[in-house]
């Protein structure tokens, strides 16, 4: 499992966790696309927000590892701003390959990429 140095491990004087410290021997977590619902509590919006400008700044456009990125928080952003970047995709595997579509996080997200010197 590729860990992604320097990536945050969590929202700051939260425990919304982005990282995870060691691979589960079972397997990864799962991807599967969450329904962002209009009432999440606004921490849970927070995380969202914090967690995709963290995925622009390590990432931008490029394919990227899953590694020992969160697969729940992974998943409030997977099938809409983060999608797979090969055919077939394993949802269940740290080596999957994704991709941040850019257009979709300026929609959800517009702070998360317009930030000063990002």
């Amino acid at each position: 499992m590729k860990k992604h140095r320097g990536f945050p491990g969590r929202l700051p004087g939260t425990d919304f966790q982005f990282t995870i410290r060691r691979a589960n021997p079972r397997g990864a977590t799962p991807l599967i696309a969450r329904e962002r619902y209009r009432d999440r509590r606004p921490a849970d919006r927070r995380a969202d927000a914090a967690f995709a400008a963290a995925l622009w700044d390590a990432f931008g456009t490029e394919p990227f590892e899953r590694g020992n990125l969160d697969g729940g928080r992974l998943s409030w952003l997977f099938g809409r701003e983060v999608l797979p970047a090969e055919d077939p995709f394993d949802p269940t595997s740290y080596e999957a390959l994704l991709v941040l579509d850019e257009a979709a996080l300026r929609r959800a997200f517009p702070d998360a990429v317009d930030r000063g010197g990002a």
